[in-house]
């Protein structure tokens, strides 16, 4: 299980930095409707990365899990718009299929979090 949430970890932060290096293609998958878009990047940047390492320690592990599985939870509009609308990465349009394909993972990453972090087992008093 440590392993599991090493590279859950892992994950998290890299995905949250890619918030700071690329901003453009979280704004692409933005509805235009929603306030603020970069410093909603930001946020969710931060979020991904405090949540990564925070599910590396036994006494921070549930709240940063269960922050992780909001986030997800948050952000999946997203996923959702970007399947309808489409996105592009370095002058490449991704395939639509490809990011319809994306979408059943989101449950999946948030079943990863839960039983990597959550289901564990508590921290110790």
């Amino acid at each position: 299980m440590q392993i599991s949430r090493l590279f859950l970890a892992l994950f998290f932060v890299a995905a949250g930095v890619n918030h700071f290096l690329l901003p453009n293609i979280y704004l692409q998958i933005m509805s235009p409707l929603l306030p603020a878009r970069p410093t909603l990047i930001w946020i969710s940047g931060i979020a991904e990365i405090l949540g990564g390492i925070g599910i590396l320690w036994a006494r921070t592990r549930r709240l940063a899990a269960l922050g992780l599985i909001l986030l997800l939870v948050a952000v999946f509009p997203a996923n959702i718009y970007g399947a309808l609308h489409g996105m592009s990465v370095a002058g490449w349009t991704v395939p639509s299929w490809l990011l319809w394909m994306r979408l059943p993972f989101q449950p999946l990453l948030i079943a990863w979090v839960y039983f990597a972090c959550w289901k564990a087992g508590k921290p110790p008093p």
